[in-house]
């Protein structure tokens, strides 16, 4: 029998050639979305703690040289036509171009950094995501962004499958409410590593 092949697991530190950073839907559209009730809540959640943790994993990713990739919600025709049944039953259509698809000042990509349409709730789905990683050479992939317990979770469930190591980072993520955000940690805890932005800083240095 042939040894078998090295694989990641979960208690390496990060290397940085073989990471990216993704930062999942923070766009424009967020609180538009929103129902009025869940709004206090979400803004809160999504300026006071998501937001700035994003910001300081991105400026640290910069420096030490990792990857650093976007999705953003967006049709690629004006219509919608080419989006994912379930968003076009709940009606959900960003044109292509439009403000509610621009990534949020706070995070905003810098240089030639990756920018992806989706159309679908897990980036692996709709996009080019995996096609990239593989090119990239990149095996461990540190998940940020909105929301919680659907487009993060389905990456981070979606990713596992696939083989690559997923780190889900609680606090620079962000859902409608205290009740979703943490049940779908417990939920999906058992396809990643989950870590806080401060954790995870610290093995980037």
């Amino acid at each position: 029998m042939p040894a078998a092949k090295p694989f990641r697991t979960r208690d390496l530190p990060i290397v940085p050639a073989r990471t990216a950073i993704v930062v999942i839907d923070a766009q424009n559209g967020l609180l538009h979305e929103a129902a009025p009730e869940e709004r206090s809540y979400f803004a809160h959640q999504l300026h006071r703690v998501a937001l700035p943790n994003i910001a300081r994993l991105i400026a640290r990713a910069r420096a030490v040289g990792m990857e650093v990739i976007y999705t953003v919600i967006e049709s690629l025709t004006l219509d919608g036509r080419d989006r994912c049944l379930d968003y076009k039953v709940t009606g959900f259509n960003y044109p292509k171009g439009c403000w509610e698809s621009r990534v949020l000042d706070a995070v905003a990509p810098a240089g030639d950094e990756i920018v992806l349409p989706k159309t679908s709730s897990s980036l692996f789905n709709s996009t080019i995501f995996d096609y990239l990683l593989r090119n990239l050479g990149v095996d461990a992939v540190i998940v940020t962004g909105f929301l919680t317990d659907q487009c993060i979770d389905t990456a981070v469930r979606d990713g596992a499958d696939r083989g690559y190591e997923m780190i889900c980072i609680t606090d620079a993520c962000a859902t409608k409410s205290a009740e979703r955000h943490d049940w779908a940690l417990r939920l999906n805890q058992g396809y990643c590593r989950q870590a806080t932005t401060d954790e995870i800083l610290a093995e980037m240095a």
